[in-house]
């Protein structure tokens, strides 16, 4: 009998399934190897985004410092150097090391690897060194009085940065005609207050406005550079240390001096870092090293070119080196990127704000988020208005930027040198590195950063004192706000009772309908606004919810850890409720999400019912009498917690409480 090879029915069948699903399989990977390039390019675009709002926002500060640090790196008062080869070729190297070590290495490459969930900062970099335990946050106390000091001093040089900045840009107007000069400063007052009004639109759109104008500073910067450059490129073999050790040698004390002029082509590191949260390391990152830094080098070597020839033109080196007929459209530009360049102060004070606040050294204040998108965006009313009505007092009383540049720098190297020792922790601590490989990378840091500190610690008599005097004082804010709010902590919970044994001897309380929320820290005892609705209304509502606000040392927290709920009683549950520090306390909205097992919560139907404390000064020990009068003053002009933790209004009812210090 012959085969028969004729295929059935079933076999065509399966054969047209196998050739379908293959075909359907081939679509799919087609498809997602689409969606995994889109998904590519949409995170290329976003980090592109980004990198140019980081532009417009974060390097601001450092993008404008050619516009006077080679100037007084040879002209400052204390140390009037010779424009000869030697000290040019020596600026130059250093100017050039000082961007690659501090900012490139120390900055992007390790301290911002130490976020805390996105954000940066040094009170950011502060919370991941404090421990959970009594005794060895006792040990960290010193550098956590360091991280608090140094947030202090970032607020003194957020109020130079923007003042030095336009000054030195509208002194180029000078450059232009002498009519000028007299309009110094009304110009510099106009374009402060225009600065300050246009920050409640928030970072983002701010950042989308400037990146371009900071992009086209950056070209300029790079084209004004190589114009000079290239009939002499010889100023490039500067990236030879031994240029620096030269310098050294050539005019000693001179040269150690000018350090904390030098130092000024690095200003804007720290802001850099607590910019982070606004725009992320990633998009900081690119837009130093494709723009930026190329940029700073190159008119930094072209400065130094144009002085070989030209030494006489050191007072203004920087607009001397454009032609006459751009002269003008530079002065103008110039004045724009000054304008930004404080905004990378601006935003990063408004974040250390919002961390102060949450880590409970600030009193509470207004804080407007301004991007749905982009958590970090914030805008902080209060801190705006004071900031800028100290710039306009620096332009008033300094009246030019080289009398400004005497009080800049010591602020930003302190905080500098504080932060390398902080992280010095982050790296045994939370990293885990050896005491050996800590110190290989911290101590060569530190030990720059003291000579810089050191050649700007001349600087104190001459201007150097408002900053320190700006970081001492809210140093003391500080620390008199954490201490006080300890002591009224204390003086509440004397006398206290646990909640179950107030409850139990309560048994005829009367059930009314509706939700009760009493805001109240102290989780297991009775919030007084609850005994004295007791003792007085003799009710309880049907669901009675005790919260407490807890504030994490990271900057945000999941949802899933968000809650932390007990039940006390039948209808009296505890609430933990938990938020990052960076995160905006939204308490209403937080308790409307809780999902629990017979936890009926509307919260259209809730009344909250928060203590409210009637702070004096008395003869109570705990603080000296300044301070005891210093905190009273700071909590009456504390946000109210109803205000503060986003309760609706018409809902809350407070209890006072009258508490002596």
């Amino acid at each position: 009998m012959g085969s028969d090879n004729t295929a059935g029915p079933e076999s065509v069948d399966f054969a047209k399934r196998a050739i379908a699903d293959a075909e359907a399989k081939k679509i799919q990977s087609e498809s997602d190897l689409n969606d995994g390039q889109n998904r590519a390019n949409h995170s290329s675009a976003k980090t592109g985004a980004l990198a140019l709002g980081a532009i417009g926002v974060v390097f601001g500060d450092i993008g404008t410092s050619p516009l006077y640090a080679l100037k007084e790196a040879f002209t400052e008062e204390s140390h009037i150097m010779t424009v000869d080869r030697i000290n040019v070729f020596g600026v130059c190297s250093l100017a050039f090391w000082s961007l690659v070590i501090i900012i490139s290495i120390k900055y992007l490459l390790f301290v911002m690897r130490a976020d805390n969930d996105g954000e940066g900062g040094i009170l950011a970099l502060t919370s991941l060194v404090i421990p959970k335990n009594i005794s060895a946050a006792k040990r960290a106390g010193i550098l956590v009085a360091l991280g608090v000091f140094g947030t202090a001093l970032l607020y003194g040089d957020g109020i130079i940065t923007p003042a030095i900045s336009v000054l030195s840009a509208v002194e180029g107007l000078g450059e232009v005609s002498s009519s000028f000069d007299a309009w110094v400063i009304p110009i510099a007052i106009a374009i402060l207050l225009g600065l300050f009004l246009v920050q409640k639109r928030g970072t983002g759109a701010v950042g989308k406005v400037f990146g371009p104008v900071m992009m086209l500073w950056f070209f300029t910067l790079a084209l004004l550079g190589l114009s000079k450059i290239i009939p002499d490129p010889g100023i490039i073999a500067s990236v030879n240390p031994f240029y620096a050790i030269q310098y050294f040698t050539h005019e000693s004390g001179k040269a150690f001096l000018s350090l904390g002029s030098i130092f000024l082509v690095v200003t804007g590191g720290e802001a850099l870092y607590a910019d982070m949260g606004h725009f992320g390391r990633r998009p900081i990152t690119v837009g130093w090293y494709a723009i930026v830094l190329p940029a700073l080098l190159l008119n930094y070597w072209g400065q130094g070119a144009f002085l070989l020839t030209h030494p006489e033109d050191i007072e203004s080196v920087f607009f001397r080196m454009a032609p006459a007929p751009l002269l003008l459209p530079l002065v103008l530009l110039a004045t724009f990127a000054t304008v930004i360049a404080s905004q990378a102060l601006i935003s990063g004070v408004f974040s250390l704000t919002a961390q102060a606040v949450q880590l409970d050294y600030l009193p509470r204040i207004e804080i407007r988020h301004t991007s749905q998108e982009h958590f970090g965006q914030i805008y902080v009313p209060l801190v705006n208005w004071a900031l800028m009505i100290a710039c306009i007092g620096l332009v008033l009383g300094f009246r030019s930027s080289s009398n400004l540049a005497a009080a800049y720098g010591i602020a930003v190297t302190l905080t500098m040198a504080i932060t390398t020792l902080i992280f010095f922790r982050v790296l045994r601590d939370r990293w885990g590195w050896s005491k050996g490989k800590s110190v290989l990378l911290c101590f060569p840091l530190l030990i720059i950063e003291m000579g810089f500190l050191g050649a700007n610690i001349i600087k104190i008599p001459h201007g150097g004192w408002f900053a320190l005097a700006i970081g001492a004082l809210l140093t003391i804010q500080m620390q008199t706000w954490r201490r006080g709010r300890a002591l009224v902590a204390e003086r509440i919970h004397r006398g206290e009772r646990e909640i179950v044994e107030v409850l139990d001897e309560k048994d005829d309380i009367k059930r009314v309908a509706g939700t009760a929320v009493f805001l109240f820290k102290d989780l297991g005892k009775a919030p007084p606004a609850l005994v004295n609705n007791l003792r007085h209304n003799k009710v309880l509502h049907n669901t009675t919810l005790i919260v407490a606000v807890k504030t994490s040392n990271e900057p945000r927290v999941s949802a899933q850890r968000r809650f932390e709920i007990k039940k006390i009683a039948p209808g009296v549950f505890e609430v933990g409720l938990n938020f990052g520090f960076m995160e905006d306390p939204n308490v209403n909205n937080a308790l409307g999400t809780i999902k629990h097992f017979g936890l009926d919560f509307t919260p259209e139907d809730v009344t909250y019912f928060l203590g409210h404390e009637s702070i004096i000064a008395g003869k109570v020990p705990g603080m000296n009498p300044l301070q005891e009068h210093l905190f009273v003053w700071l909590n009456r002009g504390a946000d109210s917690a109803s205000r503060f933790f986003r309760l609706p209004i018409d809902r809350v009812i407070e209890v006072g409480t009258r508490v002596e210090i």
